[in-house]
């Protein structure tokens, strides 16, 4: 592991454990050449996902673009980040877990938003409205209706 500080490749483990969430190992390095002191978080990886775009593109799987898009439908909302973090964690072992090496963006889509309808309710309705492409206010009312159990109306 490099040292952020001199960006030495010689840096030693000096405490490791498992992290709050339990997903991930914390390690606390230090770096004998300047003697910075930095924590890692290292997370185990079943396999290299391979995401399948619309448009036809195929990108590797990023768990931080995943967090990014949890952060933006629940910014400003009250939701406890160790539960966020439990949501990304677990939708990456959902994918992981399909024994397929690449998912589609729709397959992401939907996890993210069945973890978000059990989050908060407009942190579900701020990312249905964008992954939906809402182009009318009767769209709002279709996703508002599904939150209250009501039958869909056409």
């Amino acid at each position: 592991m490099r040292c952020p500080y001199c960006q030495s490749e010689d840096t030693q483990v000096k405490d490791s454990r498992p992290a709050d969430d339990g997903s991930a190992i914390r390690r606390r390095r230090s770096c004998p050449v300047c003697g910075g002191r930095f924590t890692t978080f290292e997370r185990v990886q079943l396999r290299d996902l391979i995401v399948a775009k619309k448009s036809g593109r195929k990108v590797p799987f990023d768990r931080d673009k995943l967090l990014r898009s949890f952060d933006i439908a629940l910014r400003k909302r009250n939701v406890d980040p160790e539960r966020i973090e439990r949501a990304v964690s677990g939708i990456v072992r959902q994918l992981e877990s399909t024994g397929e090496s690449e998912v589609t963006t729709e397959q992401i889509g939907l996890l993210v938003m069945e973890a978000l309808k059990s989050l908060d309710d407009v942190a579900y309705v701020r990312f249905a409205s964008v992954y939906r492409n809402f182009r009318e206010a009767r769209d709002f009312q279709e996703v508002l209706g599904e939150l209250k159990g009501e039958p869909e109306v056409d």
